[in-house]
């Protein structure tokens, strides 16, 4: 399809300044696309049914609670970051669009047959973002960086990823809490991740690991980061780094007191409306913890933007 140089300004055509940003500020951009309407009709035809298999199948569960949050504000982000990508919207490379759509088409189809929702996700996101690349090119997809990656953690990752990653986690919390839990006295042994407390045995699983809340607070935590810090880029940096150590911390004293509830009320309550309600509690514990950690580390985030003005 070529596209004219009507189109192209349409695209790029500048609207109210950089500084304010509001619905108006969408017009070139939606007025340059009406003659894409079956090219964004076919993107629609993709996005959406992957996008149904990502809520029913992701979001309901405690590692995708997130994903609703992420896709509208990342959604907001876009409108928000599209007032200063617009002055630099121009059609990217046709034979590139077309190669990453060859490479990326036959990979979508295969696992949307096979319902591989974890990579069908991915797969999915990458054919929007090479459509996007078309209609408004490099440059200002290169403006709405934060926005684009913030979004991809709407989608879960894959199940071997999972396992790499919360494996040593859970082997390393399961010792750790016998060992202090020993120590003070309680009948409790273990191996890996299976722990034996009196007459009870608990598994921990991926949720009393820590992943899910990773996942959760490294994008809440990066949205927080963005919105406040984001024209200090060394601080967030450190910012983010503290996301994980509060997620391993707390959740392990999630697994201290699910031994616990276990331990004193039965292994019904613990695997009933008092492990959901832990998990709650340590998120928003998680997320507190971060929020403290910005305001204690206030001078340290001075002394960067000094030394950035310096």
């Amino acid at each position: 399809m070529t596209r004219t140089a009507d189109e192209r300004d349409g695209v790029r055509k500048p609207g109210s300044s950089p500084e304010r940003y509001g619905f108006a500020d969408l017009v070139p951009l939606l007025s340059a696309m009406r003659p894409y309407w079956v090219f964004i009709a076919g993107a629609l035809l993709i996005a959406l049914p992957t996008l149904h298999g990502v809520a029913t199948q992701s979001w309901v569960t405690e590692q995708g609670a997130h994903g609703p949050i992420v896709l509208a504000t990342g959604l907001w982000l876009f409108w928000r970051r599209w007032t200063e990508a617009r002055t630099a919207a121009t059609p990217g490379s046709t034979r590139l669009a077309l190669l990453f759509y060859a490479l990326l088409i036959p990979l979508y189809v295969t696992t949307r047959i096979i319902n591989v929702i974890e990579i069908e996700g991915f797969l999915m996101y990458g054919l929007l973002l090479t459509s996007a690349y078309w209609l408004v090119g490099w440059p200002a997809m290169r403006s709405m960086w934060f926005p684009i990656v913030y979004t991809a953690f709407i989608f879960p990752p894959p199940d071997t990823v999972v396992a790499m990653i919360t494996q040593p986690l859970k082997i390393a919390i399961s010792e750790v809490a016998i060992q202090m839990l020993h120590g003070i006295g309680y009948p409790i042994a273990g191996s890996g991740v299976t722990i034996i407390i009196g007459q009870y045995q608990l598994l921990i699983a991926a949720a009393c690991a820590g992943l899910n809340s990773l996942i959760s607070l490294s994008a809440i935590g990066l949205f927080y980061i963005y919105i406040r810090h984001n024209a200090n880029w060394r601080y967030a940096l450190l910012l983010m780094l503290a996301i994980i150590p509060v997620a391993v911390f707390a959740n392990f004293f999630r697994v201290i007191a699910l031994i616990m509830i276990t331990y004193y009320l039965g292994d019904e309550a613990a695997q009933g409306f008092l492990h959901n309600f832990s998990g709650l509690t340590m998120f928003l514990f998680s997320v507190l913890c971060i929020f403290a950690v910005d305001a204690l580390a206030s001078p340290l985030r001075g002394r960067l933007a000094r030394g950035h003005a310096a």
